[in-house]
């Protein structure tokens, strides 16, 4: 084993001096280009070396800048985001805005007209039952309001006043199935009853005279017989003309009101007849 191990420590004494005479040689011998041929290898193994490392910096740095860009990018993406929700949200209130001025403007016309005293309120509750359509007001016995009181919008009649407390009023809408209003077609002067159809949300123009001129697309207004609503309000559209040789078996009238979107309404504090007497002098 003593002797194996000289000569391997021999060989490799043997292979150090022979590196050392090729070093010596090459530091002494020169290359074509008059460099040592020994600093020519060794600059160019560290070339080559910081080539590479050279390379993956710059490769880290692209990442690196790629990422910050990236980040920097999305951060403006998000500020523009919210910028743009901002935007809606205050597009959807200045909407709200302008539905509501000119909500409030016709019902201002309303208001205005003369020989009709009304007084504004707001609607604060709705009934649930689909058959008995009702509404709750925020004015009551304190404010003049009393049963029987038509109730308006601009676009027609609502309903009537039900029941009056000291400040809240309920308020029968003209398409539940126990409510009714004088009408009057527009264009050939027909006259009759409308009644509600409660969750059809239709109206029904019932003792219709057989020789009465009526098709779709007239225009039904309150004839003020009633008493309670005053003459001429709308009250909505023909839809349907349902007949039976000279006798009508069903008028069916889509309600000019909207129902679903009613915020506001007027209360008509002016009889219906002494409305009537006022717009005859």
């Amino acid at each position: 084993m003593a002797i194996l191990d000289l000569r391997q420590r021999a060989g490799y004494l043997f292979i150090a001096v022979m590196l050392g005479h090729v070093l010596l040689i090459s530091a002494q011998v020169n290359a074509r280009t008059g460099v040592p041929i020994l600093e020519a290898f060794t600059f160019g193994l560290f070339a080559e070396i910081q080539r590479v490392v050279s390379r993956g910096s710059s490769s880290v740095s692209e990442i690196w800048t790629g990422y910050i860009g990236l980040r920097r990018v999305n951060a403006e993406n998000e500020h523009l985001r919210q910028q743009l929700a901002v935007a809606l949200i205050d597009l959807q209130q200045q909407r709200a805005l302008a539905d509501q001025s000119r909500g409030l403007a016709r019902l201002l016309e309303l208001h205005d007209q003369p020989a009709l005293k009304t007084t504004a309120a707001a609607i604060i509750a709705d009934a649930a039952a689909p058959d008995f359509r009702t509404v709750t007001i925020d004015k009551g016995d304190a404010d003049g309001v009393r049963p029987d009181m038509a109730v308006i919008a601009p676009a027609g009649v609502v309903g009537r006043v039900a029941v009056a407390s000291g400040r809240a009023a309920k308020v029968q809408l003209l398409i539940d199935r126990n409510a009714a209003a004088g009408a009057i077609v527009g264009r050939s002067r027909a006259q009759g009853v409308v009644v509600g159809g409660g969750a059809d949300e239709r109206l029904s123009m019932e003792y219709v005279s057989e020789t009465a001129d009526i098709v779709v697309g007239d225009a039904v207004m309150t004839s003020g017989i009633d008493a309670i609503y005053p003459k001429g309000f709308v009250i909505g559209t023909v839809e349907a003309v349902d007949k039976n040789g000279p006798s009508y078996r069903r008028i069916v009238v889509r309600p000019a009101v909207d129902f679903h979107a009613l915020e506001d309404v007027l209360i008509v504090l002016t009889p219906a007849a002494r409305q009537a007497e006022g717009s005859r002098e």
